[in-house]
């Protein structure tokens, strides 16, 4: 029988209150050692106001625990119940959708609905891989540990703004009684963002015993696990004739299926080592998922241009942006290389995603995505694309994933009449979320079929904030004479022009003068050793995974100012 939501939830819970909680106790004990039982109840209410204090809704933390204390003076007791409220509310949250649903006449806000329920449960189910990552908290490495937790609270906080990104569109008013069903877990959610980003500071003002320490993930090792042979290693630089798959799809009856829903049937589930699918030259019309269950899935193609997975769903023709993905990529680990990915709906209706992931610790390897407005939706989680090729008009790069693109091509294409060009669209909603999209030594550039005397009719945008903290940096890339002198491009308004983290550092080519950009408070300047925060060492930890899959990259920036970038 299936473990209730709120009871997996709940668990999940506890485990960020036990580590909290614990900070808490040591705290209060440093502090109080000495005082008398009879002031417990105002040392807890200090320390729990504290805690308030540091979240963007202390009101909502205050009430959740004025409404439950019960008089209670423990402090643990008292940050169980103010989550407990949390897990109600997300509860109630997946009643409503259902109701609704039941109700709804509405195609599109049928299956947003439908949608929300989807991303419940991966809200609910990263939440619990947040904690059971934790093996116990290593002290001696605690800025890896609250980077982890806020990673895949992250992910949970992205997708309960999801669900209510579904209801563009929609008739109604099922959107905003949804937006209300959500708006204490969404607000308690960012809270624990809030809680764990303090916790690092917390810490490092601890002075814990060695006895406390033991170590967080076993991922979090440079050995390479026992699974992990010299030709796995080389999975992403071997000619395919060399590599020993697990299957080979090829359409002309030469491999072991003609298709790769086909193929994946046969995977195994949460499998703890590589399952190489060798997709020949063709092709494929198929929207391919590789769910949650799927681990270390591995796709390898004869070349981005002639293994190609392509399909053609779309808003206009009745589909949410979320669902219209050709390709979605969710299991942990997933790899792919030398594979194309495809929505050829076309500029006209709008948006048409190509590829979705939300995997974490992904590798997209010598790829390419084609499609107009939203070809890659890089959701949430960790990703890594290195020397692919992404193309489109419309906010073509665009999610709350933590992800870094390097040494990618990035290709205007040419879009309609009276439409402008914009490559990114980062989806940060949290100021308290661990995300951004990174381009870094990528090339921008027009497509051949969007030709020059276009350019000013049809200007091109380095990106604007599609969420208010939305955070996207492009570093030591070429920019070509297409990309407009602004710079960047508002939403609509005002929207996010102050709160926003646009940064360029170390560009080169005719469209990086940062002479004449836009001066809003959300652009930054941001310096070259500010900047190493944000490569695939610092943002990703990279150093702990990627060595593992064996594709190339670089870990940090490349030299101040090199005129000549190959690498």
């Amino acid at each position: 029988m299936a473990v209730p939501r709120a009871a997996i939830i709940g668990g999940s819970v506890i485990l960020l209150i036990a580590v909290v909680a614990a900070v808490g106790i040591i705290v209060t004990y440093n502090a109080h050692s000495n005082d008398s039982s009879g002031q417990d109840l105002q040392t807890t209410s200090k320390s729990v106001e504290a805690m308030c204090q540091a979240t963007d809704y202390p009101d909502v933390c205050v009430s959740a625990l004025s409404k439950v204390a019960n008089g209670t003076n423990d402090a643990r007791e008292l940050v169980k119940l103010s989550f407990q409220v949390a897990v109600d509310h997300i509860h109630e949250a997946f009643a409503h959708s259902e109701v609704l649903s039941m109700a709804a006449t509405d195609p599109r806000t049928k299956e947003a609905l439908q949608t929300c329920r989807e991303l419940m449960d991966y809200a609910v189910d990263d939440i619990n891989t947040s904690f059971n990552k934790l093996g116990g908290f290593n002290m001696t490495d605690y800025e890896k540990a609250v980077d982890e937790l806020k990673l895949w609270l992250s992910a949970a906080a992205t997708y309960q703004e999801t669900c209510l990104d579904g209801f563009e569109n929609t008739t109604g008013d099922a959107a905003q009684s949804m937006r209300t069903a959500l708006n204490a877990s969404m607000a308690l959610t960012d809270n624990a963002l809030a809680i764990v980003g303090h916790l690092a500071g917390f810490v490092s003002a601890l002075n814990i015993p060695a006895a406390f320490t033991r170590r967080l993930l076993s991922e979090e090792t440079n050995e390479f696990p026992s699974w992990v042979s010299p030709d796995r290693r080389k999975l992403l630089s071997l000619p395919p004739s060399l590599i020993q798959p697990n299957v080979i799809v090829a359409q002309d009856g030469s491999g072991d299926f003609a298709t790769i829903n086909a193929a994946l049937a046969i995977a195994p589930k949460k499998s703890p080592k590589p399952f190489v699918v060798y997709v020949k030259s063709g092709i494929y019309k198929e929207k391919v998922i590789i769910f949650r269950n799927m681990t270390n899935i591995v796709f390898v193609g004869d070349g981005a241009t002639t293994t190609k997975i392509t399909g053609s769903l779309n808003f206009i023709d009745g589909v949410g942006t979320f669902k219209t993905a050709t390709f979605v990529a969710m299991g942990e680990g997933f790899i792919a290389r030398d594979i194309g990915f495809e929505n050829s709906a076309g500029p006209a209706k709008h948006q048409a995603v190509a590829l979705l992931v939300q995997s974490d610790r992904s590798v997209f390897y010598r790829c390419r995505m084609d499609a107009y407005q939203d070809t890659l939706y890089v959701h949430t989680l960790r990703q890594y694309y290195r020397e692919c090729t992404i193309s489109g008009t419309i906010d073509f790069i665009f999610g709350d994933a933590k992800a870094i693109l390097q040494n990618c091509e990035i290709l205007v294409r040419k879009p309609l009449a009276n439409q402008q060009n914009i490559v990114t669209a980062q989806g940060r909603k949290s100021r308290q979320s661990a995300t951004a999209i990174i381009l870094h030594n990528c090339t921008i550039t027009a497509d051949p079929e969007f030709p020059a005397e276009l350019h000013a009719k049809n200007p091109t945008y380095l990106g604007r904030p599609w969420k208010e903290y939305s955070r996207t940096f492009i570093i030591q890339s070429y920019l070509d004479s297409l990309v407009h002198s602004d710079g960047w491009l508002p939403w609509f308004g005002d929207f996010g022009l102050s709160t926003c983290f646009y940064a360029e550092v170390d560009n080169r080519g005719p469209g990086a003068d940062k002479s004449r950009r836009v001066t809003w408070k959300g652009v930054k300047s941001v310096s070259y050793e500010h900047a190493q925060e944000f490569t695939v060492e610092h943002f990703l930890w990279g150093n702990d995974w990627l060595p593992k899959t064996g594709v190339p990259y670089i870990p940090g920036l490349l030299p101040l100012y090199e005129p000549v970038r190959i690498h």
